[in-house]
């Protein structure tokens, strides 16, 4: 049976590093930067580069390139576009091509490389994230983005959620997973309620971006899965 594991930090990515080789590693970063790439799929853009840092941004943007830079939930000055999911529901964006730098998101992805393939999952795709890994041999682990090293609630959840829709198909390696798989159990009914206290949820409350917290948190909303292919996401076409 193929095993599915989940990475509660990008800081503790090193410790799965020997499995990284024969594992599909999905990245969440559920708010905000994995729904705004799953937004941005399903509603027409072309590809999306990842990168670490704004410098890298900046240089992308100069090079013709829109660009997108957030840093502790903020948009960067000077930058085309924010990491809102409702920013990207512009027929003006079909067919572009974004480079994007976000706080944990864009750096867990950058991380991943060395892993069979790299997913960008949330819970927006979730059914399709679900479809095209019970087509694939390989081991599965879920890369929580967290916040600036330190796990978060809303990734873990993500996680949890994962396993849950594929515990019938994957056992769980490790703790990590039976932790996240528990976590979904509890709170699944009522995420919104279960995430109230949350840091990440106080943070966008704090900058008044309530509409953004509950978008992300809607499940099955569309059939895309993004893929890195070279050092670009693009979209990914899942079948059944």
């Amino acid at each position: 049976m193929k095993n599915i594991d989940v990475c509660l930090t990008p800081d503790l990515l090193h410790l799965h590093a020997p499995s990284l080789e024969n594992s599909i590693v999905v990245v969440a970063d559920v708010f905000r930067a994995t729904s705004c790439m799953v937004t941005a799929f399903a509603y027409g853009i072309k590809s999306i580069l990842p990168v670490a840092t704004v410098e890298e941004c900046k240089d992308l943007q100069n090079r013709g390139y829109l660009a997108a830079a957030e840093r502790n939930a903020r948009k960067v000055e000077g930058f085309d576009l924010d990491n809102s999911p409702f920013s990207y529901m512009d027929e003006r964006l079909i067919g572009a091509n974004i480079a994007m730098t976000t706080t944990n998101g864009t750096l867990a992805i950058t991380r991943s490389r060395s892993a069979v393939k790299v997913l960008v999952g949330s819970f927006l795709n979730l059914d399709a994230i679900v479809r095209y890994l019970k087509s694939q041999p390989y081991d599965v682990l879920v890369l929580c983005a967290g916040w600036k090293g330190r796990p978060n609630l809303e990734d873990t959840l993500f996680a949890g959620a994962l396993v849950e829709r594929l515990k019938d198909s994957y056992a769980m390696k490790e703790d990590g997973a039976i932790m996240a798989w528990r976590l979904y159990c509890q709170g699944q009914n009522d995420l919104p309620g279960f995430l109230a206290n949350s840091s990440h949820v106080r943070r966008l409350h704090r900058l008044s971006i309530h509409k953004d917290i509950i978008y992300c948190l809607q499940h099955d909303l569309y059939d895309v899965v993004p893929v890195l292919r070279g050092n670009a996401l693009v979209c990914m076409e899942v079948k059944g």
